[in-house]
This record gives C-alpha cells, structure tokens and sequence, in this order.
C-alpha cells in the first residue's frame, strides 16, 4: 500500500533525501530547479536559477547539493550556498542527476544531457577534495547506491537497462577492477531509474514507466513490488524514524495532458509504510 506525502507535483521529482539528524526528507524538481521539503509547519520551497538534482547531508543545517554546473554547500537557515567543486560548468549541454554519499564520506554524482544526449554524461566520486570522472560516455545516469558491507556500489544507465555493481576498495572507497551486470531488464523492458540499499543488502529500485519500485536480493533475484499512482517513478528513499518508510518522487514530464488528468497524483512524492528497513544516509565529509 502507498499513499501521497506531498501534493505538490514536479515536472521530474529527484534525489529523495532522508536527513538522519533533522528526520526531515528533501528532494527536487529538476525541471521546476527547486529543492522541496516539508516540515509539521507544511511544505516549504527553494528555487535556484539552475538545475539541481541530489543531495547529501554535511551536518545539521547544511547539505552538499549537486547542480548543472557544481557541488555546493546549501545553508537550510538562509539558503545561501557556497561552490565547493565545479562539475561541467563549461559544458552547457549536461546537468547533474542521481547522487548519494557512499560510507567513506565521498559523494558520487551522475551527470546526463538536458536532452538525454547520448554518452554526454559520466559518472563522478568527490573524495578528499578531488572529483574524480569514474564512468564516461553515460546518457542517463541512475541507480547510485552502495551495500552495507562497504564492498559494492551500483549504478546504472538507463537506456542499457543493465544495473551494474562495483567493487571497492575497503579502504577508501575507490572502484577496483571491471563492474559487472547485477540486474538485466532487457527482457522485461523495465527501465531502471534511482535506487536505494536496504539494511539486508537487497535493491530497492524505481522503475520508470512502471508505477513501482521494486526490490531484488543480494544476487539479483526479484522478491517484490510497490506501485505507486504515477507512471514515472524516479527514486526511491528510506526514512523515518525507523527508516521502515520507503519515499518515493514522480514526474510528470512528457506525459500527455490526457494522462495528467486521468491521473493527477503524476509528479506527486509518495510513501509506503513497513515496506523494509533502510540505511541511515552517510555524512558527505569535505
């Protein structure tokens, strides 16, 4: 069972984001450069002039939000923010997209074309200062998340319809050796968009065009499906103060007007209750 969190509906809802120690979940309109979030006061709003897309917390009052043209620091108490790195600010055809912490403290950012150009993005880790290109000639960048154990990240391309999975190094979290396919959708024609890991180490993972986030095990066999009332679920978080409740954003971009209102809740943020039990999100260290 699902049910709506937040009415308001965003062109492409992105990067949900469970913020531990203020238990308070943002996230974005890529489309609509906003940063949403709401509170028990209600809901509340940033606008920026560019696109922005994920996000990682740096301490209470504070995240590291990624934008078409950086990493920055965004201050929640006046929303000021300060660059800390430039990610393609030169290249006014890419923007970033799904990003997440990784356990050692580096942030990981996908990039893609504002058209979904094809291998105009790349994949990027921010660690100790340097920001380091991991994945080139990506078109959609997705997926991004990392197993409990430290031992794997993932990611995706959407267009492939392949999900990868990446050793690391224990020590600090650098890829070693070649990824490997975790997930194959091909045959199924399912197209993979954000996801999250679990405490298990299972896969919960936004199907877009799908109406549902769907979980898979350690070894990438299917075990269940939430839908959601929206065609074109984006990213999936864990919150709460358990982390039982699993978010989830929409969009309601390129859907045709007949569809939205047929169906209003597209682009709407939604949540499932017990759906499993998440990882607390780590702490972006700079």
């Amino acid at each position: 069972m699902s049910s709506v969190f937040d009415d308001r509906v965003c062109a492409l809802g992105e990067g949900p984001l469970w913020h531990p120690t203020r238990q308070q979940l943002f996230w974005f309109d890529i489309v609509g450069k906003g940063l949403l979030t709401r509170t028990n006061d209600g809901p509340q709003e940033w606008q920026f002039d560019e696109h922005v897309s994920a996000a990682g917390w740096l301490d209470h009052d504070t995240l590291l939000i990624a934008s078409e043209t950086g990493l920055w620091r965004f201050s929640l108490n006046d929303g000021s923010r300060e660059l800390v790195i430039a990610l393609e600010a030169d290249n006014p055809i890419t923007r970033s997209n799904d990003g997440r912490a990784d356990p050692w403290g580096g942030f990981w950012i996908g990039t893609m074309g504002k058209n979904a150009e094809k291998y105009a993005g790349a994949i990027y880790r921010l660690y100790k200062g340097e920001l380091r290109n991991l994945f080139p000639s990506i078109t959609i960048s997705n997926a991004i998340c990392f197993s409990p154990n430290r031992q794997f990240a993932y990611y995706t391309d959407t267009v492939t319809r392949l999900v990868m999975r990446q050793q690391l190094e224990q020590q600090d979290g650098w890829p070693r050796g070649e990824a490997e396919v975790y997930l194959d959708l091909r045959s199924e024609n399912l197209n993979p968009d954000g996801a999250v890991i679990d405490d298990a180490g299972n896969m919960w993972l936004a199907q877009w065009g799908a109406s549902r986030i769907a979980c898979y095990s350690t070894d990438g066999q299917f075990i269940n499906a939430i839908e959601f009332d929206a065609l074109q679920a984006s990213c999936p978080a864990f919150g709460g103060p358990e982390l039982r409740t699993l978010f989830c954003t929409t969009a309601a971009v390129d859907l045709p007007a007949e569809t939205r209102a047929q169906q209003p809740s597209n682009g709407m943020t939604f949540l499932s209750e017990n759906a499993g039990t998440g990882q607390s999100e780590h702490q972006v260290i700079l």
